[in-house]
């Protein structure tokens, strides 16, 4: 069976450790549904989901330490979406709240990123950002 070969440096997949996995699969799962993500993998201590050969595994592990991600400590800050137009952003970030997602840099939504990008900022219950780009 002959594989397609991907580009080089193509992002495989991202693994975040989270201390909930219950809440990180309602958060997550939502969030990665909407912006077209299937679900790929389910093991009874994570889950993935996929998009074009790049997928996203949250995972409950023994081996993590502390209860919280901290995005301003070294280390990852934040995962960047394409999210569609601007009007499907706005509806992501109306929906956001009821799924455990707070809006970040609200004052400022859509151009907390500059007048010339069209952006919103959510951050999750265990700490982790996500910005959601327009187009």
């Amino acid at each position: 069976m002959t594989q397609t070969p991907v580009p080089r440096g193509l992002l495989h997949h991202v693994e975040l450790w989270v201390p909930d996995l219950a809440r990180a699969v309602v958060e997550w799962g939502w969030l990665l549904g909407e912006l077209g993500y299937e679900q790929f993998q389910d093991w009874p201590a994570g889950r993935s989901w996929t998009q074009h050969g790049t997928y996203l595994v949250v995972e409950q592990s023994k081996a993590m330490t502390p209860d919280r991600h901290e995005r301003l400590r070294p280390g990852l800050n934040h995962l960047a979406f394409h999210a569609g137009p601007r009007d499907q952003l706005d509806e992501l970030m109306a929906q956001a709240p009821q799924q455990g997602w707070k809006p970040l840099f609200g004052e400022k939504y859509p151009f907390a990123g500059g007048p010339q990008h069209y952006a919103g900022y959510l951050e999750n219950s265990d700490g982790f950002e996500v910005e959601l780009v327009a187009f």
